[in-house]
């Protein structure tokens, strides 16, 4: 689409997937801290998804590092929605089409998987770091003073192949499945049955995004290990990783915290389409022509 077609401005996007983020992120946050959890054993998990929440309560009293990810879902949600209409626009104009096709909105979403990976990665770096059980940092600027005074500004981006990669993914699976989803869905008679689709589409489409890229999230690995002077680390870039989780702990260890991140991610992919969708329904409305 085009703005002449009735496309809303980048503002109205980046707005709608910052509102829609924050709503995400207070929703499902526990559910990540188990995740990473989860993801940081190595070996054997010990425990499970109750086990490990009921272990993070006890042991420290309240879920850690909340707030990285509450500055960070904002701007990340933003980028996401922002971005896909940024590129599917782009793609459509290069392929000379008129409406988004399955291959238009796999790449669009991948794309904008890429250009939130640039966003995230500071941010992640030390919401893994505050997660980790191991942890004895004090709050975020603790984390970044750190990593800063240690490995320089450049420091910040560890784990950025890894991060791309899980966000390439996981977009192009989120709005490749909500573009066939949408296909055979109904379509909606009431603004609550729309709300009701956009739901389910995105659930849907959470869900095969995170089956597609658990075993990237090796990157929590990566920005997790600790960086010795002169050593090589054992998990440096993204698929010589994989290799060696898979070697050493089997096929099973590449979908460590899966359970938590679906549990998460699925839903979570519903929340966030709707509150995009019923936001930039808001915006329309408020704006008027041509965008109704």
């Amino acid at each position: 689409m085009t703005a002449m077609s009735g496309s809303l401005p980048f503002a109205a996007n980046f707005a709608a997937g910052a509102i829609a983020g924050i709503s995400e992120i207070l929703t499902f946050y526990p559910l990540d801290v188990v995740k990473t959890r989860m993801q940081l054993e190595t070996g054997k998990t010990s425990h499970g998804l109750v086990g490990s929440f009921q272990t993070i309560i006890k042991e420290e009293g309240s879920i850690p590092g909340l707030v990285p990810p509450l500055l960070l879902e904002a701007p990340k949600r933003a980028v996401k929605f922002a971005a896909n209409d940024f590129w599917g626009k782009t793609y459509l104009d290069l392929a000379g089409e008129t409406k988004m096709t399955q291959k238009l909105s796999i790449l669009t979403g991948c794309s904008a998987g890429v250009t939130e990976s640039f966003i995230v990665v500071p941010f992640e770096l030390v919401k893994i770091k505050l997660q980790d059980k191991t942890s004895t940092f004090k709050g975020p600027m603790d984390v970044l003073r750190h990593i800063v005074k240690k490995d320089g500004l450049l420091g910040l981006y560890s784990g950025m192949e890894a991060t791309m990669w899980r966000h390439f993914w996981w977009n192009g699976g989120f709005f490749g499945s909500i573009h066939t989803v949408r296909a055979y869905m109904p379509k909606a008679e009431t603004s609550s049955g729309q709300l009701f689709n956009n739901f389910v589409s995105g659930s849907i489409g959470g869900f095969v995004g995170t089956v597609i890229n658990t075993p990237y999230v090796v990157k929590s690995r990566i920005q997790g290990s600790a960086k010795v002077p002169g050593v090589v680390p054992k998990y440096n870039w993204t698929y010589p990783a994989l290799a060696i989780i898979f070697r050493e702990e089997g096929a099973a260890a590449l979908y460590k915290g899966f359970l938590p991140k679906v549990l998460r991610l699925a839903p979570g992919g519903g929340v966030l389409l709707l509150v995009v969708e019923f936001t930039l329904g808001v915006f329309r409305q408020a704006l008027g022509p041509p965008y109704i």
